[in-house]
């Protein structure tokens, strides 16, 4: 095991254990979206805690007999001394690995991704469909007992396949979207719409959101919700079902956005050969929905809807406020 991921597994398990002791909440969502193997450790983690909870005192004194002698912790309970003994033995183990050979290895495990302008629809051995739009890179693993998905950057729609015993994940910066069957779109950018925040829209069925911070909301067909970097969630939204990942039509779809956010969308998808330096400008709002292709209309109708005027400039147009007569 490497020493980054040997640093991961033992920090992960400290979160673990203080998160039964009220450990700070903003801190733990800072941690958890500060690289993406950090949730993934997190959740084996809380896992193993779980399992030793359950645990016959019997059990739970095996545990602790196991690791060499060491001072005991002031005020920790049996089964938290046994849950650290538990996870120091699989960080000494192997970490990640050992954890993940003792729970059962995935019996699928691959990664995937479109470039910029391209799009992707893949489906999963267990009958789930995964459609990738521009930009995006995931990871999959099918286990005995769960499905999990770790969405890198981009933004897709999952069409789930029914299965009680095995719930689907889907982990997006500091969300966690849960479901057993249904189809919704999770979206997590770095630039654009809904920058930097991880947001998940719901085409039909229910999905439970979490987040490291501890927040959760459930959502049914027609809702939407995003959670800040930090792991607050915003106010659940309605959104006609049909407009749930309007990306797969080719479309891109503007409610007052800001004409800086709207260039940013566009030029997640390709070059659009538009630029905008005046903060004013690039505050003006627009709204509509638009097919892909439709970025030389956009632009030419900039000037018929909003104050402003295109001005070439060398391989590129910059829209420049327009003078007042």
């Amino acid at each position: 095991m490497t020493a980054a991921g040997e640093r991961i597994a033992r920090e992960a398990a400290a979160w673990a254990v203080r998160a039964g002791e009220g450990a700070d909440q903003a801190a733990l969502a800072a941690w958890l979206a500060a690289d993406p193997r950090h949730r993934a450790a997190y959740e084996a983690m809380r896992a193993t805690l779980r399992g030793v909870r359950a645990l016959p005192p019997s059990a739970v004194a095996g545990l602790r007999a196991a690791l060499p002698a060491a001072p005991p912790a002031p005020r920790r309970s049996l089964v938290l001394q046994a849950c650290c003994a538990t996870l120091a033995l699989a960080v000494a183990g192997g970490g990640w690995l050992a954890w993940d050979q003792r729970q059962g290895q995935a019996s699928f495990s691959a990664s995937y991704a479109t470039t910029r302008g391209q799009q992707l629809t893949q489906a999963l051995p267990d009958g789930s469909v995964i459609a990738l739009d521009t930009a995006t890179r995931i990871e999959v693993r099918l286990y005995r007992d769960r499905r999990e998905v770790l969405l890198h950057e981009g933004q897709a729609l999952f069409s789930v396949r029914r299965d009680s015993a095995r719930p689907f994940h889907v982990s997006a910066g500091a969300a966690r979207v849960t479901v057993l069957g249904t189809r919704f779109a999770v979206r997590h950018t770095r630039t654009g719409l809904q920058a930097n925040r991880a947001a998940v829209a719901v085409e039909e069925g229910r999905v439970r959101v979490r987040t490291g911070a501890g927040q959760e909301t459930e959502l049914g067909a027609g809702q939407a919700v995003s959670s800040a970097a930090d792991g607050r969630l915003g106010a659940v939204a309605s959104v006609a079902p049909g407009a749930v990942a309007a990306w797969r039509e080719g479309r891109i779809s503007f409610r007052n956005t800001p004409l800086a956010l709207a260039l940013a969308e566009f030029e997640r998808y390709g070059q659009t050969g538009l630029v905008v330096r005046d903060p004013a400008v690039a505050a003006l709002r627009v709204g509509g929905s638009y097919t892909l292709r439709q970025l030389p209309a956009f632009a030419a109708a900039l000037p018929e809807i909003l104050p402003v005027r295109l001005v070439a400039r060398g391989g590129h147009s910059e829209i420049v406020a327009r003078e007042k007569n």
